[in-house]
């Protein structure tokens, strides 16, 4: 059984920054594309970054140069380190992974940027 956990959110000022966790379970973490989504209020959920299984990175053009994503194999985590974080960065971020039998999402952690 598929399980991830995302944990790391909360509440940051614009400028600050998070850095978020996502530990997987039920797979061979390290064979795998990892990705992180976002859904602010309102709006449909939107991919923001991911990683694959040889570390080649992605992401959104309105992420890139705040945002990095990487993984630790050996702790089956892949993280979303987020810098300079605006208004606009508040959300729900969901960690996704896409398995041999279907797409599997965590629960999701909320960040909120606000003055």
């Amino acid at each position: 059984q598929v399980q991830l956990v995302e944990s790391g959110g909360g509440l940051v000022q614009p400028g600050g920054s998070l850095r978020l966790s996502c530990a997987a379970s039920g797979i061979v973490f390290s064979m795998y594309t990892m990705g992180w989504y976002r859904q602010a209020p309102g709006k449909q959920r939107e991919w923001v970054a991911t990683i694959t299984n040889t570390d080649s990175t992605n992401y959104v053009d309105s992420v890139k140069g705040r945002f990095t994503i990487s993984r630790e194999n050996a702790k089956n985590t892949v993280y979303l380190q987020m810098n300079d974080l605006k208004l606009e960065d508040t959300a729900v971020y969901y960690c996704n992974v896409v398995g041999s039998s279907g797409s599997y999402w965590g629960q999701g952690t909320q960040v909120t940027v606000s003055s």
